[in-house]
């Protein structure tokens, strides 16, 4: 019996040292304990931009559905913004054994288009491809992406997969 009083006391005393002292006691600039805050690594510092969730630029994701195809390919593709750039990003997995090219294209406003070729892989293993970031002009909301995944290569080779990053292609 007198061992479960010293287990009993052994488990909460920690509890009891974790939540000693009142809350909010200490001045705006009293540091108590080991660390100081000025030892502690800084957030960076908040920009004009309407984008921060606390700890830098949040990324914003449009992405069309996931896709596959009867080859073994399947893809999901998404337009990214974050901050003022905007880029391309195709997520692929290839269960076909064969390797494949794949072309993501970037069609921003105005006619704008960046493309970028990616070689895909024989193995099963998820990858990724995406376009290099660029300045956002014009509306967020007028850039889509295509991906195309073809035997060989893009330009030779059968379309085996096409995805987009709007649920109408």
């Amino acid at each position: 019996m007198a061992l479960a009083g010293v287990v009993a006391f052994i488990v909460a005393l920690p509890l009891t040292v974790a939540s000693a002292g009142p809350v909010g006691d200490a001045a705006p600039g009293d540091v108590r304990g080991s660390a100081r805050a000025d030892d502690r690594p800084q957030a960076p510092e908040p920009t004009h931009s309407p984008l921060l969730l606390g700890l830098g630029l949040a990324t914003a994701a449009r992405c069309g559905p996931e896709l596959s195809s009867p080859d073994g390919i399947e893809a999901q593709t998404c337009v990214l913004t974050e901050g003022e750039d905007t880029w391309a990003r195709t997520y692929y997995r290839n269960a076909s054994g064969d390797e494949l090219s794949s072309v993501l294209s970037l069609m921003g406003p105005g006619g704008r288009t960046v493309q970028m070729n990616c070689a895909v892989g024989a193995e099963d293993d998820p990858g990724v491809c995406e376009t290099p970031r660029e300045r956002t002009t014009g509306d967020v909301g007028g850039y889509t992406a295509v991906a195309e995944f073809a035997k060989g290569t893009a330009a030779h080779g059968p379309l085996l997969l096409r995805s987009g990053s709007n649920s109408g292609l």
